[in-house]
């Protein structure tokens, strides 16, 4: 979390021996923690707040996360195996969403700095491709030894290549499940500014039309289902 660095276990950052016992406790929650039913814990690091820090700071952080998260790892493994509630379960996710936006900065950083020196990214190069289900995913290339027409290993672990008629028929049911979801929010969009105008007659179209950016306001206001039961004034 963002208070990471102010937490006893940041504190204990350090890379001299220790006892073995001692060392294995590094993996376990503080003691007076583990009869709480909730731990207090500050939020996760936002990008911004990681983008002014140095690239030591960037370092020593990802090692006071990493050891956060195989903490929380293991506290969570031995509450379930003790049966007991495991506190602020969302703090590995916040843990994990911090470190997610470490490594964006850190690649943010090295793009700009192979972009200065080269002129090129220095990304590994993604060409989009089909998997063995005919989904479209982004195929990133790696180097090897052999070249592409003598390396049999890479061609059989590596074929993209899709067919066949179970392929065909599970394509045209993720289709038909995705346009179906698609439906059903426009429909739920649809229905909630449809009630909106029912209730309020005179509500901000504007604000409608930028919530509601896939809904028809002018042609729903002309339909009977979106007038309220109420009396115009007539002659104000």
């Amino acid at each position: 979390s963002a208070a990471a660095m102010h937490t006893p276990h940041a504190s204990q950052m350090h890379t001299s021996p220790m006892r073995a016992d001692k060392a294995l406790m590094e993996f376990f929650d503080d003691k007076k923690h583990w009869s709480e039913n909730e731990v207090k814990v500050g939020r996760a690091w936002r990008l911004d707040e990681l983008r002014i820090r140095s690239n030591k700071e960037l370092h020593q952080l990802w090692y006071v996360l990493l050891k956060e998260r195989n903490m929380l790892f293991t506290m969570e493994h031995e509450c379930n195996e003790q049966m007991e509630i495991f506190p602020n379960p969302e703090r590995i996710d916040k843990v994990k969403i911090s470190m997610d936006n470490l490594q964006t900065v850190v690649r943010e950083r090295n793009k700009a700095y192979h972009l200065l020196e080269t002129g090129e990214s220095g990304e590994r190069p993604q060409r989009p491709a089909k998997n063995a289900f005919g989904l479209q995913v982004n195929y990133k290339s790696c180097e090897h030894v052999l070249p592409p027409f003598m390396n049999l290993k890479w061609i059989k672990s590596r074929n993209l290549g899709f067919g066949g008629r179970a392929v065909n028929r599970f394509l045209l049911k993720y289709r038909e499940q995705l346009y179906n979801a698609k439906r059903k929010a426009k429909n739920r969009s649809r229905n909630e500014v449809m009630m909106i105008l029912r209730r309020n007659p005179d509500f901000d179209l504007e604000v409608l039309r930028r919530k509601f950016p896939d809904v028809n306001i002018d042609k729903l206001r002309s339909e009977d289902k979106a007038r309220g039961h109420y009396v115009p004034k007539v002659g104000v």
